[in-house]
């Protein structure tokens, strides 16, 4: 018996993601709640996203006070910005995790 072979179907590289582009797209971080933690998140955020205003910034102190949550919000014109933004965040000595 021979088995029956179909062709492989061309992926339309704008369907691999489920994020449609541009769109406003959260990303939380996570680092030590030392001076200067915020602050250094809005100047990243406005590398890749110079619209990005920093007063919509949303802050969370964990329970022990030890570290801080950030919320960015940017306006994500691509899946390369995304990707970029994640990079820069997770290799920044201040950052211990970017979600």
């Amino acid at each position: 018996m021979s088995a029956s072979t179909t062709p492989p179907t061309a992926v339309d590289p704008r369907k691999e993601s489920l994020i449609e582009y541009p769109c406003q797209f959260p990303i939380k971080v996570m680092g030590a709640r030392v001076d200067g933690f915020a602050e250094a998140m809005a100047a990243l955020a406005q590398q890749f996203d110079p619209g990005f205003d920093p007063a919509t910034l949303e802050m969370r102190p964990s329970k022990a006070g030890n570290y801080l949550s950030v919320t960015l919000t940017i306006q994500a014109t691509s899946r390369e910005q995304l990707d970029n933004m994640y990079r820069a965040l997770t290799s920044h000595p201040m950052v211990k995790v970017a979600l």
